[in-house]
């Protein structure tokens, strides 16, 4: 199992959740974050720490997001790995 970026993280792009991952899994995209599903250890510190609450376990991601899924395993191999936080594209809630 794996952890899964979501719909909610497009267009913010917080990378609270960046920083307390401990293998480095996260991928940054122009307008979102994706976990690479062969570095994710499952370890679910991710998961809180994400203010709009994008992060689920594969098992779990809601309905209309699954496609999300895919997009994931798709869009990390191609993006370049993020490890620091950085300035959101949204504006802090």
């Amino acid at each position: 199992m794996t952890h899964v970026v979501t719909q909610p993280c497009f267009g913010c792009k917080y990378t609270d959740c960046v920083v307390v991952c401990p293998v480095e899994c996260f991928h940054e995209g122009e307008q979102m974050l994706y976990i690479d599903p062969e570095e994710c250890i499952d370890c679910g510190a991710c998961t809180p720490e994400c203010p709009v609450e994008a992060i689920f376990l594969d098992d779990n991601v809601p309905t209309q997001w699954h496609d999300f899924i895919a997009l994931n395993a798709e869009m990390a191999p191609r993006t370049s790995g993020i490890f620091e936080r950085k300035t959101p594209l949204a504006e802090p809630r």
